[in-house]
Order: C-alpha cells, then sequence, then structure tokens
C-alpha cells in the first residue's frame, strides 16, 4: 500500500502541473477517472501543451477499478476514450 504522505506529496504535484497546463492553454482537457495515470505536460511548436497520460497505467486502473478483463480494457479505452476525440485540447495518452 502507498505511503499516505508519498501519496499526498504526488497528489499535489499532478494538481500544480495541471494548473500551470490550464494556465498556458485553457482548452487543454483532462481525461477523468485516469488522474492516477496522468503524467504531465507536452507540446509541439506553435502548439499549445496537452495533458499526457501513461497509455499503460490507464489499462491498469481499467483493470483494477472497474474489473475489466485486459482485452476488454483495451478494447474499452481504444474505443472510448482514445477514439473520442474532443478537439485540439484532446489529451494525449504515451505508450511506453
Amino acid at each position: 500500500m502507498a505511503d499516505p504522505q508519498r501519496r499526498s506529496e504526488e497528489d499535489q504535484h499532478r494538481v500544480e502541473i495541471l494548473d500551470q497546463l490550464h494556465e498556458q492553454n485553457p482548452e487543454a482537457l483532462v481525461a477523468d477517472g485516469f488522474e492516477d495515470a496522468y503524467i504531465g505536460n507536452a507540446g509541439q511548436a506553435c502548439s499549445p501543451p496537452l495533458a499526457v497520460y501513461d497509455y499503460e497505467k490507464c489499462l491498469t486502473i481499467l483493470i483494477e477499478r472497474d474489473g475489466m478483463t485486459e482485452v476488454d480494457a483495451m478494447d474499452f479505452f481504444e474505443f472510448n476514450v482514445i477514439g473520442a476525440y474532443m478537439g485540439e485540447g484532446t489529451p494525449l495518452f504515451l505508450y511506453k
């Protein structure tokens, strides 16, 4: 089980980075329910930064939180999350 103090520090750091993202790009969207998979922000020339999530951690969340099998989690995530383009502020998902 995670150390509560460390968890609190990680949560605070995540909030600070998200606040920074929304200052730089108010149109940036977040992936609700996948806060623990949020790893930071990314950008490229002439584009505002976007939220970035760890793809594998997102799948782990679906498996542990929602009781999905790995295949069901992948199918659900690919279709309902990655496939849900919401405009230029849509988050990025990093495959490691």
